[in-house]
Order: C-alpha cells, then sequence, then structure tokens
C-alpha cells in the first residue's frame, strides 16, 4: 500500500494576545498527559472518570503539596469553560457556575460561598492551580454532583460512572478463573514468573468487597487488587505461566494456565513461561510433549507489540484489526464446540518460529492465522506453498517443509470457509502464497486475510461485518471438521 504524503503550508506566525497563552498552556498540559506512556519514571498524574470521558492529567509538586490544574480538570466534563485573570485573582466560569481564586490564599469562592483549600492557591502563566486533595470540595460544589475521589491513588470517579467485577475459579482441569466487569474492559496485560499483571488505565474498575481473593487452588491461588498513580491493577498469581483471554464484547477475562511448551523455539520476553530460542534451519520437534491440552483450532492474530502491520489509515492498524477478529472468532468457534486457542490475546509480538512452535505445542487440528488488508474487497484465503528440498522422514521433520503432508487437510479447510463467505455474498478468493509460519506448522493451517466490504477501509472495524466473516469462518470449518482429522 502507498502513502499519499502531506504537503506543509507556510502560515506566518500568529501574534498571541495572554488569553490565546493561557489557552495554549492548558492544551499543552493536556496534550502532554494525552501522550505521556502511564507509569513513565518520575510521572505523577490523575485520573477522572465520568459518563462523558475518562482522561489523565499531570500532577506538579508545589510547596511539599501536589497540585492540578484546575480549567484542566473541568473543561471535559462542562460546556462554555472559560477563565481569565485579574491581577491575583483568578475568576473560573462555566454553566451556571462562578468560582474565584486568589494567588497565595487558602479560601476561595465558590458559587458565593467561601470554601477553605488545604494549601494556597497558585497562578503560574495564566493556569490556576489547586492542592489535588481539594478537588473532593471543589468538584462537587462546582459541577453539583457526587465526586468520590482516592488521593492516595489519585482516581476521581465523576457520579456513578465505576466498574464492578467478580471473579470465581472453576476447578475443572485446567482451573480457570473467570473474571466478569460490568463494563467492557481493555486493560494492558503483563506476565512474569508466577504472577499475570492486568492494569487499566482507562476503565473505572474498582476494588471488590476485599482487595485480596483468595482461591482453594494450587495453580491459581489468589488475585489481588491494587491502585496507584491514576490507574487500577488486578495481579492474578500462579504457580503455573498465566494467560488471558477476552470474551463477551470485552466484559469477560477468563485466566488460566497456558498450554505447555517444547524444547524448541519460544516465545519473546513477556510471554509467560518461555526463553529466546532458535529453532534448527533444517528440523524442528514432530508431536507436542506428552499431557499437553489438544485444541481443535489455534487462532492467531497477526503483527502486535511495535509490528503494526499494514497502515490500513491512518487511524488504523492491522494489528489492532486481527485482534478483534482473533477474540470474535474464538467465542464463534467455542460455541460451536470447538476449543480454540488464541496465541496472541494481547499487545505483544510473536515471531513466526514462535508462533509456530506455540501451534504446534498445543497440537490442534486447525490453525488460522489472522490478517487484515486495505487493498481489494471481501476475503482472501491461503494455503502454503511448500519450497522444494527438505525429507521429512523419522521422528523429525524438516522445518519448512513440515506442513506438507497435512497440506490437503489445509485444503480442504479453506474450500469449506470458502463456501460459507460465498454462501454469505462475501467476494473470496483462494491461494497459495509462502505466508509464514503456515511452512512450518504440523496441523492443517490457514490464512485469512480480511478486506473490506466496500471501498471504504474503515468498515473494517465494524462489528457487524468482522462478526459476520468470523461467523462464516466458524460454520464452513465445522462443516469439514470430520475430514480435518487429527494428527497423530
Amino acid at each position: 500500500m502507498r502513502l499519499s504524503a502531506l504537503d506543509c503550508a507556510h502560515i506566518p506566525k500568529p501574534r498571541l494576545t495572554p488569553k490565546m497563552r493561557i489557552r495554549g498552556t492548558m492544551l499543552l498540559a493536556l496534550l502532554l498527559a494525552a501522550i505521556l506512556p502511564a507509569g513513565s519514571a518520575n510521572e505523577k498524574k490523575i485520573t477522572v472518570y465520568s459518563a462523558i470521558s475518562n482522561y489523565s492529567l499531570p500532577v506538579t509538586d508545589r510547596n511539599s503539596l501536589e497540585y492540578v490544574g484546575l480549567l484542566e480538570v473541568i473543561e471535559p466534563l462542562a460546556r462554555n469553560v472559560n477563565s481569565r485573570t485579574d491581577g491575583l485573582r483568578w475568576k473560573l466560569h462555566f454553566n451556571d457556575a462562578d468560582a474565584e481564586f486568589t494567588a497565595g490564599k487558602g479560601r476561595a469562592k465558590v458559587r458565593g460561598r467561601d470554601v477553605d483549600l488545604p494549601g494556597n492557591f497558585l497562578l503560574e502563566s495564566g493556569r490556576g492551580l489547586v492542592p489535588l486533595t481539594s478537588l473532593g470540595t471543589l468538584l462537587p460544589r462546582l459541577l453539583g454532583t457526587s465526586i468520590t475521589f482516592n488521593p492516595g491513588s489519585r482516581r476521581l470517579f465523576v457520579g456513578n460512572v465505576a466498574t464492578h467485577f467478580t471473579a470465581q475459579l472453576s476447578h475443572t482441569p485446567p482451573p480457570r478463573l473467570v473474571m466478569n466487569f460490568s463494563a467492557p474492559v481493555n486493560p494492558t496485560i503483563a506476565t512474569e514468573p508466577g504472577r499475570l499483571r492486568m492494569s487499566f488505565n482507562r476503565e473505572p474498575v474498582v476494588a471488590p468487597g476485599t482487595p485480596t481473593l483468595t482461591f482453594d487452588d494450587a495453580a491459581i491461588p489468589s488475585a489481588v487488587f491494587s491502585e496507584n498513580n491514576g490507574a487500577a491493577e488486578i495481579a492474578v498469581n500462579g504457580t503455573a505461566p498465566l494467560m488471558a483471554s477476552f470474551s463477551n464484547d470485552g466484559r469477560t477475562i477468563t485466566i488460566a494456565p497456558a498450554p505447555q511448551q517444547m524444547s524448541a523455539p519460544s516465545a519473546p520476553a513477556g510471554v509467560p513461561g518461555t526463553a529466546p530460542a532458535t529453532p534448527s534451519a533444517s528440523n524442528a520437534p514432530a508431536a507436542a510433549a506428552p499431557g499437553v491440552r489438544h485444541f481443535f483450532a489455534v487462532v492467531d492474530a497477526s503483527h502486535g507489540g511495535d509490528d503494526r502491520g499494514a497502515a490500513l489509515s491512518d487511524k488504523l492498524a492491522e494489528k489492532d484489526v486481527t485482534l478483534a477478529l482473533a477474540r470474535r472468532l474464538r467465542q464463534e468457534l467455542e460455541s460451536r464446540g470447538m476449543s480454540t486457542l488464541v496465541l496472541r490475546d494481547s499487545d505483544v509480538n510473536l515471531s513466526f518460529d514462535q508462533r509456530a512452535v506455540f501451534t504446534n505445542t498445543a497440537h490442534p487440528t486447525i490453525y488460522i492465522a489472522l490478517h487484515a488488508a486495505s487493498d481489494g474487497k471481501g476475503v482472501r484465503l491461503y494455503t502454503a506453498m511448500i519450497p522444494a528440498g527438505g525429507e521429512n522422514n523419522g521422528p523429525f521433520v524438516a522445518w519448512d517443509t513440515a506442513q506438507t503432508h497435512f497440506l490437503p487437510a489445509s485444503q480442504i479447510a479453506a474450500q469449506g470457509v470458502a463456501s460459507e463467505l460465498g454462501r454469505r455474498q462475501i467476494q473470496v478468493r483462494t491461494l497459495l502464497a509462502p505466508v509464514r509460519p503456515l511452512n512450518n506448522l504440523i496441523a492443517a493451517a490457514i490464512a485469512v486475510e480480511v478486506g473490506p466490504p466496500g471501498t471504504d477501509v474503515m468498515d473494517l472495524n465494524l462489528p457487524a461485518y468482522q462478526q459476520n466473516v468470523v461467523s462464516a469462518v466458524a460454520n464452513g470449518l465445522l462443516a469439514v471438521r470430520d475430514r480435518l482429522g487429527v494428527p497423530q
């Protein structure tokens, strides 16, 4: 895909009025809050949750107290917000409310009433800074609504917007911790030995009745809720590497022990229970380790992490579309009784070799790689193009031709999916291509590249279109399931 370049116009530098300087300073503060990575070293922030918007703002230390810009806090929550400076006085007006502060004074007037501040009001370059702990007193009077503020974690809730959750452990092998949230969530997930951490940087997730949850299970003994620096975290403790998967449109997170891995290539840092390794250029193990759980399908969302994939538009990256498709496809397959493992269920990047090894370890009946494209319409289905050479004899197979014996099953799978897509009037083509890691897999394997239904690439993000495509893939595989066979 070719990207067009934008020409820059030369614009004369404007003269800035004092009012423009104030608004510019405020916008700069908001911009910095938006682009600074969460949890940066020495960065303090407050996160505000409301029915209108969730956002974070920088917190500044002054005179041994924490301060925040009051206009920056108020502006996303109300219309017609403005402020002006009159000498040492700073006046704030929005909707039907007025407030007046004086630089160096610990008392303000809000809606005509005096309000004591825990520290002096500060006026810096036209910005009005108030002590952070004063927000619990100021905002209810300014906004006329209830406020819940936790100064220790710097999390502020405007109205009844909290997201609650429950956690229940299923003791079926393997054990599964099912967490149901009252609203969709999209946490950042990180793993370390013995723990999986979910960080909620924009969602108003609040603690359950007790911050520490204990489960009568050796594999997943406990989970702990904590909050700090404008974010919440749920840490799940485990005696084995853990993986998280999403369902119910982001309202349910299921955590379970990760499938055991073979003693061959493994995943990068951040993927549970592995250490970097590289497969032999000529050979790779041909079967999964004994006792590994069998999955009918392994679903692989292509790209991830610093590999964004194709720039489908200036707002849409391939890695985000493929992850959304993978989560929907897992739901569709499992609703039809086909157990499914999603390889990449968060924003991490796996190499082709790591994807192949994880798949071969899971020992599935079918592997489905998901891609997205801005060119063309509908769906393209790929099966492997096997390179010449490489003998597959004995207990080991050639790494680059491991797919050879499974290619007929792969083509049956592609034909089944193509038939169902065609039945739904979704344009489809079947192709052979050297798409990695298809050649390295010891299972039926296809790659599904989803293009937009029409000329607008943003339609790739339409839930109805994504659901129609993955439902067709699931139905197509179900129709040929008995013809795919299970690798031995």
